[in-house]
């Protein structure tokens, strides 16, 4: 429908932004046959509202169970089967190749590289029939856009603002008030000599898994995970502090033990990076944790004042390589 209303109104468009595109789904480079489509739509029809567009919109998250449920109340809150096949019907039938040419907006065309849903052919087809596009292939293999990397979609936003305003200015530092979140598995090491590789492996994957369905739920942002630890901000600290203890409920059904350490203070925010000396204070306070200790600094006990969560005081200590003394405090009950 863009590509049409560029072509039909040439004056009312000043550009032309595309990312995972087509001319059509029946005829080349995409040329989905009938029978084929046919088959999706009864997929489609019978499986709505269960995520059913996962696999095939985001390959890279259809094992996330928490991501195809929200997924799934999305497709039951956007339209019911009936209206989803009269829509996509009316997508198959869609065929604007004759227009292209016509067709003068400065254009951008974003295509990935591995997109399942539209095959990267068919935005490689509108560069080549759309005069003077500019076209970007990005990396991965999702189409949908909420499923997107962080790094990925920073490259598809600076491709966007370089396209629209002629320059592509360097990620320019925020500073935050957050609270973060170190989270690591106590005995680590000992654990993963007497379990072997391949069990390690697996127990490593099913603590990730269980701590970013906590911070989803807890909406907190993954930073970083290397080995058996995990980096993650909140806005809030009492959310980071019942997700800590969420996390370090919910593995214990994986035999594990973790310690977890919380600090709230300015960081720097750049993009997907996360930085300053509140950083390192959170990393220290988590180090400092006993086994299944959610141990916080005085400053988050102070922010969640009247919230109901309690703290054991556990007296004063010294953070390598932070300025001063730290009065830190275990979470007895949230």
């Amino acid at each position: 429908m863009s590509l049409m209303f560029s072509a039909t109104y040439p004056e009312r468009t000043s550009s032309l932004v595309l990312c995972g595109s087509f001319a059509s789904i029946k005829a080349e480079p995409w040329a989905v046959d009938q029978e084929t489509f046919e088959r999706f739509l009864r997929e489609l029809e019978t499986h709505w509202d269960q995520g059913v567009l996962v696999p095939i919109n985001a390959p890279s998250r259809r094992d996330d169970v928490a991501f195809v449920e929200w997924f799934g109340r999305l497709e039951r809150a956007s339209a019911s089967p009936g209206a989803i096949l009269a829509l996509m019907r009316a997508n198959y039938e869609i065929d604007v190749r004759h227009v292209l040419s016509a067709i003068q907006a400065p254009t951008l065309i974003l295509h990935r590289v591995g997109d399942r849903t539209v095959p990267v052919e068919a935005g490689r087809y509108l560069v080549q029939h759309i005069r003077g596009a500019k076209y970007v292939e990005l990396p991965g293999d999702d189409h949908l856009l909420q499923a997107f990397d962080q790094e990925t979609m920073d490259l598809l936003i600076d491709e966007i603002e370089e396209f629209v305003t002629g320059a592509r200015p360097g990620p320019e530092p925020d500073r935050a008030l957050v609270t973060v979140m170190f989270t690591d598995i106590v005995s680590s090491t000992e654990r993963a000599a007497a379990v072997g590789d391949r069990r390690w492996r697996e127990l490593l994957d099913g603590y990730v898994d269980v701590a970013r369905r906590q911070l989803e739920r807890f909406r907190g942002r993954e930073i970083d995970v290397a080995g058996d630890g995990l980096f993650a901000i909140f806005d809030g600290p009492a959310r980071a502090i019942r997700c800590g203890c969420a996390i370090r409920d919910a593995v214990h059904h994986l035999g594990l033990e973790v310690r977890t350490g919380l600090h709230t203070g300015e960081c720097v925010v750049a993009g997907s990076k996360v930085s300053g000396i509140a950083v390192h204070t959170g990393a220290r306070i988590a180090a400092a944790a006993q086994p299944q200790e959610v141990l916080t600094s005085g400053t988050v006990r102070d922010l969640v004042a009247g919230s109901g969560i309690r703290f054991d005081d556990r007296g004063s200590h010294v953070l390598k390589g932070v300025p001063g003394d730290w009065r830190l405090f275990a979470v007895t009950s949230t």
